[in-house]
């Protein structure tokens, strides 16, 4: 039974893991409202090179919530209005 139980729970982590692993691309960093920890958002604002888009990342959980980190990532598909 132990076995049984550590199968679904090592399913269901990798199923949240996969769920939250996706980036989602906004417009402005103001448009990102509910940051979780873990989670990738996209930011086409201008701000980085050429080629590249910026990516906030919750990185690390505070007193005041999420804490963000913001770096510039190569962009991949077609650039987003």
């Amino acid at each position: 039974m132990p076995l049984r139980h550590a199968a679904c729970l090592s399913l269901l982590i990798s199923v949240t893991l996969a769920t939250t692993a996706h980036a989602v691309t906004v417009g402005r960093e103001q448009d990102i409202v509910d940051l979780r920890l873990g989670q990738r958002v996209q930011v086409d604002d201008g701000t980085c090179p050429a080629g590249q888009v910026k990516e906030i990342r919750g990185a690390k959980m505070t007193d005041q919530g999420v804490a963000r980190t913001a770096t510039c990532v190569p962009r991949f598909g077609p650039k987003s209005k």
